[in-house]
C-alpha cells in the first residue's frame, strides 16, 4: 500500500510525509490533574478571542464544527497564533527571540500550566482530550524558527519543506481534533497544509517583502526573468502576470490533489475542512480579479462572499464528494 501511496507522489512529497508519520507515532500529552475546570473554560474563550483577533476565515470555518472540536481546534489556533507572533517580532535579536521560542515551547508542551496562564491550560486540555500527538506541535515550533533571520528559498521544493514545518503540522493536529480514518489520510492533510501556506504566501508578497522576507522560489523566479529588485520594486508588468499564473495554476492543481482526503474526515468535521480550504483558495480569485496585484492590497473574499459560496462548499465536502485528482487515481 505504502508503494503504491510513493509512486502517486511527487518528489518533493516523500521527506514530507516521513516527517508526518513521525508525528502521527508519536505520543500524545496525557490529561494534566487537578486543572480547575473554570480556569480552563476561561482558557477556551481567552483562545476563541484570539482566533476572532487575527483570522476571519478560520473563525468562520471552526464554527462549523460540533461545539467541543470547535473550542479545541480554536485551542490549535491560539498555540499556533502564539508561536508565529514569537518569530514574527522585529524587537529582538534573533538569538533572544530563539531563546523565546525555547521558553514557550517548554510551558507550552512540557511544563505544568500555571493556574492562569489560561491559553496554556485550554491547549493542554485539548491536546490531551484528542490525542495530538506532541511531535508535531514541536515540528510547528521548529518550522516558525526558520522564520528568524533572512528568508530564502532557492527553489520550490525548499519552500515545501518550510511549509510544512508551519502549516501542515497544523493540518495534522487539526486532523486529530477533527477525526480521520486511518493513515492513508496523511498525504491529503500534507498537501492541504503546503496549499494553504503558499496561498498565505502569494498574497502576502509585498507585505513579507517590507518585512525583508521572501518567500517566493528564486529559481522560480529567474524562470520568468524576475529578481529580488523587481520584488522590491512592485511593479506588476507581464513577466509578474506569468509568474503569479504559474504560481496560481500549480496551486490550484495541489488544492485539487488534497481535497478529496477530506472523505476521510469524520462526518462531522468534513464541512468545516472543505470550508476553511476553499476559501482560502477563493484567496486566488481575488488576486486574479485585481490583476495579480499583490504590493499595494491583501486579497481576500468578503463576508459576503464567504457566505454565498457555503452552500456549494457543503454540498460538495458534506454529500457528493471531492473527486479524487488524477494523480491519486
Amino acid at each position: 500500500m505504502q508503494a503504491m501511496e510513493n509512486a502517486t507522489m511527487a518528489a518533493w512529497e516523500q521527506p514530507l510525509l516521513e516527517w508526518a508519520r513521525e508525528g502521527l507515532n508519536s505520543p500524545a500529552l496525557e490529561r494534566p490533574l487537578g486543572q480547575d475546570p473554570l480556569a480552563v473554560e476561561r482558557g477556551y474563550m481567552v483562545c476563541a478571542e484570539v482566533a476572532r483577533h487575527h483570522s476571519r476565515t478560520f473563525t468562520l470555518a471552526s464554527g462549523l464544527l460540533p461545539n467541543s472540536k470547535c473550542r479545541a481546534a480554536r485551542a490549535l489556533y491560539a498555540f499556533c497564533r502564539t508561536t508565529d507572533d514569537i518569530a514574527d517580532r522585529s524587537d529582538g535579536d534573533e538569538q533572544a527571540l530563539l531563546a523565546e521560542l525555547h521558553a514557550w515551547r517548554n510551558r507550552a508542551l512540557y511544563a505544568p500550566a500555571a493556574a492562569d496562564d489560561y491559553l496554556v491550560l485550554a491547549w493542554a486540555d485539548a491536546q490531551a482530550a484528542y490525542h495530538i500527538p506532541r511531535r508535531l506541535a514541536e515540528q510547528l515550533i521548529d518550522g516558525v524558527a526558520r522564520d528568524l533571520g533572512r528568508v530564502r528559498f532557492q527553489t520550490f521544493e525548499e519552500l515545501t519543506t518550510y511549509c510544512y514545518g508551519v502549516a501542515s503540522t497544523v493540518g495534522l493536529m487539526a486532523m486529530h481534533i477533527v477525526g480521520f480514518s486511518r493513515a492513508e489520510a496523511l498525504p491529503y492533510a500534507v498537501r492541504l497544509g503546503v496549499a494553504l501556506q503558499l496561498t498565505n504566501i502569494l498574497r502576502d508578497v509585498g507585505e513579507d517583502w517590507r518585512e525583508g522576507r521572501l518567500y517566493l522560489p528564486l529559481d522560480d523566479l529567474a524562470q520568468f526573468g524576475l529578481t529580488e529588485a523587481d520584488v522590491a520594486q512592485g511593479h506588476v508588468d507581464d513577466r509578474w502576470r506569468r509568474f503569479m499564473r504559474f504560481q496560481i495554476d500549480r496551486l490550484r492543481r495541489l488544492y485539487a490533489s488534497a481535497l478529496p482526503g477530506i472523505r476521510l474526515l469524520h462526518r462531522n468535521g468534513r464541512f468545516a475542512i472543505g470550508a476553511a480550504a476553499e476559501l482560502y483558495c477563493g484567496i486566488l480569485d481575488d488576486i486574479e480579479a485585481h490583476d495579480m496585484d499583490v504590493f499595494g492590497r491583501r486579497a481576500s473574499l468578503s463576508t459576503r462572499e464567504k457566505l454565498m459560496r457555503l452552500p456549494g462548499i457543503w454540498w460538495q465536502a458534506s454529500v457528493v464528494g471531492y473527486p479524487k485528482a488524477m494523480r491519486d487515481r
